[in-house]
Parts: structure tokens; C-alpha cells; sequence
């Protein structure tokens, strides 16, 4: 895929996201796109995201679960960054037609560095050991792609789907518990939803940070101190619309919610 399609495509998925409107996959107009171009594309979205103003405070994985994956036909989970403009306090009450599309509600447990990270070669051992603390949090996915009618290389495109982020309140040292047994259970409108632990994101949490460190280095992009890290949905998404309120309990750990208006 040439340069000048590459910043096109990404130019159209800025005005999508500013404009929130759909558009139609990119795996159907450009059947030549592979996961190389679809990473490109991500990263001159970003640079456009960069250039109004957002700062990066993070980075997140996503397709983590084998059913996702096994949906999408790959055999390894895709990345996208976090933005200031993303984080959402927790306990707020979140306007859907500010910014969001088509949301969809993930509980997941985010990491906090406390030194950087740069892959080749780094171990879940090595994210324990650089990871300052864990919280619970609800990532909101958003796609700008109609009807989710999505392919890795549309959600790669697409910032892997990113659309805000709420971290909650409780945190830990990543050594209190074994994170693979951690759980999480999902309350929406006041009734249990749905419940998961830590080892359905890639066995355990901070693999999967790992296989981000070790991807990103490839790109020669490091995880930074102080960044938030999002390692992937314990339970299937569910999606959100105006009046829904979710809550989630990590189990030893803490709480979060987020209520949409």
C-alpha cells in the first residue's frame, strides 16, 4: 500500500472519529491491505490526533480472548494508544454523543509502570517486576468501522478500537495475588452481567504485556515509565448505550464505574 493511501485512509478515520460517523471496512475497498499497512495507518491516525493537541499516557492491547481471535482469524492479540482526551473519571456520568459511536463495555486490569520497557526479550516476570501497580478499569471500545464489521486490519487501522478509559478506584503491588487467578465481576443497571479472570487475557495479564513490549520493540517503540497499560477484556464486551450504568469489582483489588448519559 502506497504512502498517499496510507495517510488518506488515516485522514478519513480522524474525520470519522471527530465527526463520529461510521465508515465502511477497509478490508472491503482495499483487499490489498495487510497487517504491516493497517499498523502504518494507526500511527499516522495517531500523529493527526497528536497534532490537535492529545498526548499519549498509554498504550492498550486488544484481541486477547481466543473467541475474538478465532472471529477475526489470528493467532495473537493487536495494540493501540491512549490518549489524554481518553480517561474518563471514574464514577462519572460519560455522554455518548460527546464522542462515541457504537461502545462496547470491557473489564480489564490496567498496569502502571514504574520503569520502561523496551522489547526484544521481555518476560511476564520482567512486566511484574517494571510495574508500579494494578487497578481495575473499564475500557469503552468504539469502532468507526459500520456495524463492527470488522477484520484485524480494520481494527489495527482504527487504533485497535479505541474509545475511552475509565481507571477505577483500589489498587495493588502486581505481586499481592497471582494475577491469572484474579476476578472480575461486570454489574450493568444494577444486575450481574457477566464475571472472568485474569487468565483469560493470554493466559495471564502481564504475557500479554509482555507480547506488547516485545511488539512494539520491533517498531522500536518503548513502554514508558509512569504509563497506563491496558492488557485485555476478562469478559466478553457488551455494548453501551445512553442510561446504562456498569460497575465492576476486581476481587482484592478495588472498583470502578461509569454511567452513560
Amino acid at each position: 500500500m502506497n504512502l498517499q493511501t496510507i495517510n488518506d485512509i488515516a485522514s478519513e478515520l480522524f474525520d470519522a472519529l471527530n465527526q463520529q460517523k461510521i465508515i465502511q471496512p477497509l478490508t472491503d475497498r482495499y483487499p490489498e491491505i495487510d497487517i504491516n499497512d493497517a499498523y502504518q495507518i494507526s500511527r499516522k491516525f495517531l500523529s493527526l490526533r497528536e497534532s490537535s493537541g492529545e498526548k499519549v499516557v498509554g498504550k492498550k492491547i486488544g484481541v486477547t480472548s481466543s473467541v475474538v481471535q478465532e472471529m477475526l482469524g489470528v493467532d495473537q492479540p493487536d495494540f493501540g494508544f491512549l490518549t489524554d482526551t481518553m480517561r474518563v473519571q471514574n464514577r462519572s456520568s460519560f455522554s455518548i454523543e460527546d464522542s462515541l459511536i457504537q461502545p462496547r463495555a470491557e473489564a480489564e486490569i490496567a498496569f502502571i509502570l514504574k520503569e520502561d520497557l523496551l522489547g526484544p526479550g521481555i518476560s511476564k516476570e520482567d512486566v511484574i517486576a517494571a510495574t508500579d501497580k494494578i487497578l481495575p478499569c473499564f475500557e469503552i471500545v468504539d469502532s468507526r468501522i459500520e456495524n463492527w464489521n470488522i477484520k484485524i486490519q480494520d481494527t489495527v487501522a482504527d487504533n485497535a478500537s479505541c474509545g475511552i478509559f475509565v481507571l477505577g478506584e483500589g489498587a495493588c503491588s502486581p505481586e499481592k495475588f497471582s494475577m491469572e487467578e484474579l476476578s472480575v465481576e461486570v454489574i450493568k443497571n444494577g444486575e450481574f452481567l457477566s464475571e472472568g479472570k485474569g487468565s483469560a487475557v493470554q493466559g495471564h495479564p502481564a504475557q500479554a504485556v509482555a507480547w506488547l513490549a516485545n511488539t512494539l520493540g520491533e517498531y522500536d517503540i518503548p513502554l514508558l515509565k509512569g504509563e497506563i497499560i491496558l492488557s485485555g477484556s476478562l469478559v466478553p464486551l457488551e455494548p453501551a448505550k445512553a442510561g446504562d450504568k456498569f460497575s465492576m469489582e476486581l476481587k482484592g483489588v478495588g472498583t470502578c464505574e461509569i454511567n452513560f448519559i
